[in-house]
């Protein structure tokens, strides 16, 4: 059976951009995709659009867009997937599906999402769709709030850990400082992020501003191609496992502190892999808000359900840590849009394999764990790459 490998990429600069809607935002980093991975656009036989969209575009039906940036695709398949915020995961997986049937030998998987343009008020009530409507849409401060929820919960059962949150944010945002695509740049430190201020107050329960990721505009693209092929591009990046695995919609159908549906993720994907944790080079994880990430940690294995705090405060995830998690700087640094957050993510994971991360690069790094959750831990993809050539 053939298998899928990464063969190229490209990524926008993530933040506030200048271009007014997905289509410009997709069709800036097309050509770079191709030229990367060393192939022509005639070549492609099929393309994966992740675009959440829900309300932030009246352009639906977005995956017919990425033809109009070069039109040697105007024929070929294209698909657009959702998935909350798993969504580019999703259309990854899709494209994978696609070659490893034998249906086609190289895909194009585009993630983009154009948010600022939207008032702050309706970007809430936008990512809101993506929970249980009928329980969970009229909490205040959208997403934020639930996991502000989360967060509440979490301390109530095991301690108030906002110091721990503080150090991941504050981690992220160091490590971001060396991400060229990040939107924000800049290294708080933890007094700033451990201080509620002006500058940064509670946003909902213990959640500070830094505890948040941020509305962004962005996009990615990643060139797969079955492995035959691929030997004979420059670079390979491939799969050694890979899970999706799906939980409760509804927070009330499930105890929310556990993340079941990550672990089930995780641990599929690291059998299939044949491999623990101590095999792994860096993690790139879906820190939405600093307690996700903690709460990962918990979900990956790093740590006993309630003792994910330990993890950060012993620097055990930090660069130059046992495990590295976000040398990206992770969603809370480099930003979050939605579309096209899991191809960014395995993006930057695929960089780190290719000895392509510049100041970002985990040294040695040969193998790399990628999680991508949509929903409150709803729909969890798991990936574990490795490099081929």
């Amino acid at each position: 059976m053939p298998r899928a490998q990464i063969v190229g990429w490209s990524h926008s600069q993530f933040g506030k951009a200048d271009a007014p809607d997905t289509e410009s935002l997709i069709a800036g980093i097309l050509a770079p995709a191709l030229e990367h991975a060393g192939v022509e656009a005639s070549a492609v036989d099929g393309i994966f659009v992740g675009v959440f969209n829900g309300g932030f575009s009246r352009q639906d039906f977005q995956g017919a867009l990425v033809a109009l940036a070069d039109e040697a695709l105007r024929y070929t398949p294209a698909i657009r997937y959702e998935n909350a915020c798993a969504t580019g995961s999703a259309a990854l997986y899709g494209a994978m599906d696609f070659i490893e049937s034998g249906r086609g030998r190289i895909a194009l998987v585009v993630g983009a999402e154009k948010m600022t343009a939207t008032p702050t008020a309706q970007v809430g009530d936008i990512l809101l769709g993506a929970s249980y409507v009928k329980e969970e849409a009229d909490v205040p401060a959208g997403f934020a709030g639930l996991f502000g929820q989360i967060a509440q919960s979490y301390f109530q059962r095991y301690g108030d850990q906002s110091d721990a949150l503080a150090m991941i944010a504050a981690k992220n945002h160091k490590n971001g400082m060396a991400n060229p695509y990040a939107h924000m740049r800049k290294d708080f430190g933890f007094e700033f992020c451990n201080t509620p201020s002006d500058k940064n107050p509670h946003v909902a329960g213990p959640l500070r501003r830094t505890d948040c990721s941020l509305v962004s505009d962005g996009a990615a693209i990643l060139v797969l191609a079955d492995d035959e092929t691929a030997k004979d591009l420059k670079r390979a990046i491939a799969f050694r496992g890979r899970v999706q695995a799906n939980d409760y919609l509804p927070m009330s159908k499930r105890d929310v502190l556990e993340f079941a549906g990550a672990r089930k993720a995780w641990a599929g994907a690291l059998d299939q892999a044949g491999l623990t944790l101590d095999d792994l080079s860096l993690v790139e994880t879906h820190d939405c808000f600093t307690v996700a990430e903690m709460l990962e940690y918990e979900a990956m294995g790093l740590a006993e359900r309630g003792q994910g705090h330990r993890v950060i405060r012993d620097g055990v995830t930090a660069k130059d840590g046992k495990l590295p998690v976000n040398p990206s700087g992770g969603l809370k640094s480099k930003g979050h849009p939605i579309g096209a957050t899991g191809v960014s993510m395995h993006v930057m994971a695929a960089m780190q394999l290719s000895g392509e991360a510049g100041d970002m690069a985990v040294p040695g790094a040969s193998v790399a764990g990628v999680f991508n959750m949509g929903g409150v831990a709803v729909a969890n993809y798991c990936s574990i790459l490795e490099r081929v050539r």
